[in-house]
């Protein structure tokens, strides 16, 4: 299959369509709408300037912004001035901030749409010059708009090579320091034009929306890549408070949320239709199909050709409970280390509990530890400036270790069945696998989060973090609730990884009090040398539900 670089395809719709709107910008209840030959210019004229300064060639530049049409075009001036973008995760502290920038020996940063610059200024080095966006601009750094008025637009149509360095890509850091993952644009090309050859029905009519951070890949080859690769529009989110009234404006048709959205959904709609209500109106054939067009267009879903969830393992039961309402969603399985290109389930070819089969061109196989390690074209070149870990993570013959275990069945399909560093021993030296344990928990909604641990105790515990329809629920109620579960799930399991206590937590698990990473995954490292000392007192006390102090 011929490949082109994003920069080509960016000419490519330009010439085609150039009227057509490309990038959709929400700001103060306005839409602002970009065309492929206003945003072809605008990146040319910004490329103009990146070159101006005379930066050496394959120089870092990061952007620090929420998504948003600006993004996007800085995303290609930086490819288009034969420079590599660092993209960073625009919630992250400033001394993680100073760490990548230092790290990478970033020339130039573009800081733009975020909650508090000032919190996170400090982390901005010296002798890195600062491009402010535009609606969302910070004081002291030259402004796009004025970059982009004072500047001839750059003649020449670059395309970087096949095999040069195109970006840098700082992990959320779940453990540890944030590694830096380092693509060639080959990897892109190859990426996203595989695998929108597997969403077989996608054109450039298509409207995808833009609200899960574009510094994570799977954001970032979705949306960016497939709009960019198939001609479509890009929609965004203005904030999180006009998320519902931006998602239902756009009317998507390509869809990725990660579990947690899926579950934010769910709860939504149970809010309003009590999980018994809505059984019996769906099994009024009359009433069903009307039940379920009501939900649709109320979420902004009703177009949505390809409904896609990834990040995290969703639960079956979740899945199950959305096919009722004629959600299809597919679950994709694929990390920042290899382009997001790995797994797919496809809509006509789907297993509950399974992540799909590979994707073209890639290799999978399960080492003696039950180690899913794949390979493709799409595996990064290294951890930049890191090379025993990037020895530990790509063996010699080229599989890249994900650290995820799994089972493939017959038919090539994949199930994770947990993290391997995450797996621990109870005090018998018998060893329990979390994740396939929280997923079945998951399934009662009254829990929102939730993370099995027990290192050196003879049973499990589970802490949780209620769900919104959990704190309001009556505490008998609740009880019983998570009892049942428990009991349930602790049927399903071996003797030693049964769970001894629910233990309720007082406070939620976020980004801001670090101990969720920004792609929403529990830092289960940091939430256990919080918690740890209160494992044994939690574990001897006399009720199955406990209530953190």
């Amino acid at each position: 299959m011929a490949l082109q670089s994003p920069l080509e395809k960016l000419y490519h719709w330009s010439a085609v369509q150039p009227d057509k709107t490309f990038l959709r910008q929400p700001y103060s209840g306005n839409w602002i709408d970009y065309s492929w030959k206003k945003t072809e210019d605008e990146v040319r004229r910004m490329a103009a300037y990146l070159r101006s300064l005379n930066l050496p060639p394959q120089s870092r530049i990061a952007i620090i912004s929420k998504n948003c049409a600006h993004w996007v075009m800085s995303d290609l001036a930086i490819m288009m001035a034969g420079h590599i973008s660092v993209p960073l995760y625009p919630t992250i502290p400033a001394d993680l901030v100073r760490y990548c920038l230092e790290h990478c020996e970033a020339k130039v940063a573009f800081i733009g749409k975020l909650d508090d610059w000032s919190k996170q200024q400090s982390g901005l080095p010296e002798h890195v010059k600062g491009i402010s966006f535009p609606f969302w601009t910070e004081e002291g750094y030259e402004h796009w708009d004025t970059i982009i008025s004072n500047t001839a637009p750059m003649a020449e149509s670059f395309s970087p090579e096949p095999d040069s360095i195109c970006t840098i890509i700082y992990t959320s850091g779940t453990t540890g320091l944030p590694k830096g993952v380092v693509h060639n644009t080959h990897a892109f090309s190859y990426a996203a034009t595989w695998a929108l050859s597997e969403l077989k029905d996608i054109n450039n009519t298509e409207r995808f929306f833009s609200y899960l951070p574009l510094s994570h890949i799977a954001e970032r080859m979705l949306v960016e890549m497939g709009g960019l690769y198939s001609g479509a529009t890009i929609a965004f989110a203005e904030s999180l408070d006009l998320f519902a009234a931006n998602l239902k404006a756009t009317r998507p048709t390509v869809f990725l949320g990660v579990p947690r959205i899926w579950t934010k959904f769910q709860m939504g709609i149970l809010s309003k239709l009590s999980q018994g209500r809505l059984n019996i109106l769906l099994k009024i054939p009359l009433v069903r199909k009307i039940i379920q067009n009501k939900i649709k267009e109320g979420l902004g879903l009703d177009q949505a050709k390809y409904l896609l969830t990834g990040a995290a393992p969703m639960p079956v039961a979740a899945m199950n409970w959305f096919e009722q309402l004629d959600f299809i969603i597919c679950e994709a399985y694929a990390m920042t280390e290899n382009c997001a290109y790995s797994h797919l389930t496809r809509k006509e070819n789907r297993k509950p509990g399974y992540v799909g089969t590979a994707m073209p061109n890639c290799e999978v196989r399960l080492s003696e530890e039950g180690e899913i390690q794949v390979k493709s074209d799409c595996t990064m070149i290294a951890y930049y400036k890191e090379p025993e870990k990037t020895k530990e993570t790509i063996t010699e013959d080229g599989f890249l270790c994900t650290g995820d275990q799994g089972e493939i069945d017959s038919n090539g399909f994949l199930k994770i069945t947990g993290r391997i560093k995450d797996i621990f021993k109870t005090d018998k030296g018998k060893y329990v696998a979390p994740a396939p344990i929280e997923l079945e928990l998951s399934k009662n909604t009254y829990i929102e989060q939730v993370c099995v641990v027990g290192a050196n105790l003879p049973q499990t515990l589970a802490l949780v973090v209620l769900s919104e329809e959990g704190k309001t629920e009556e505490k008998a109620s609740l009880i019983k609730s998570l009892e049942l579960t428990m009991q349930e799930v602790n049927l399903l399991l071996d003797k030693h990884e049964r769970m001894k206590k629910i233990v309720i937590m007082k406070e939620e698990w976020t980004i801001e009090n670090n101990l969720l990473t920004p792609t929403l995954k529990v830092k289960r490292n940091v939430l256990e040398k919080i918690k740890t000392d209160y494992y044994e007192s939690w574990y001897g006390n006399k009720n199955t539900v406990v209530w953190e102090a």
